[in-house]
């Protein structure tokens, strides 16, 4: 079970992050094979991060995190990731 709600929770973020309304990567200067998160507690950072990361099971964490928060519908057109940004560069860090 808790792997099929994984499966969901990459296949609705991969689904956000190819929407043509949502999706103004292109217009940021966001690299093709990467996407954007935002982090933070409060005020929120951006962050452009390779689409490698999707397959990290600390990243796919960070995203049932982030559904169960913010669900995949976010004004600001990309993933808010529910976490101090130290947490968020120290998981990262792990996958270069």
């Amino acid at each position: 079970m808790a792997g099929t709600r994984l499966n969901s929770i990459i296949t609705n973020a991969k689904q956000l992050l190819k929407s043509p309304s949502r999706n103004t990567n292109n217009q940021q200067g966001v690299p093709k094979g990467h996407f954007t998160v935002y982090v933070g507690d409060c005020e929120k950072k951006r962050y452009v991060v390779p689409l490698s990361y999707l397959n990290q099971p600390a990243f796919q964490e960070l995203l049932k995190r982030a559904e169960e928060e913010f669900g995949f519908n976010h004004p600001m057109g990309g993933l808010t990731i529910p976490c101090k940004e130290e947490a968020f560069m120290d998981i990262t860090c792990q996958f270069s």
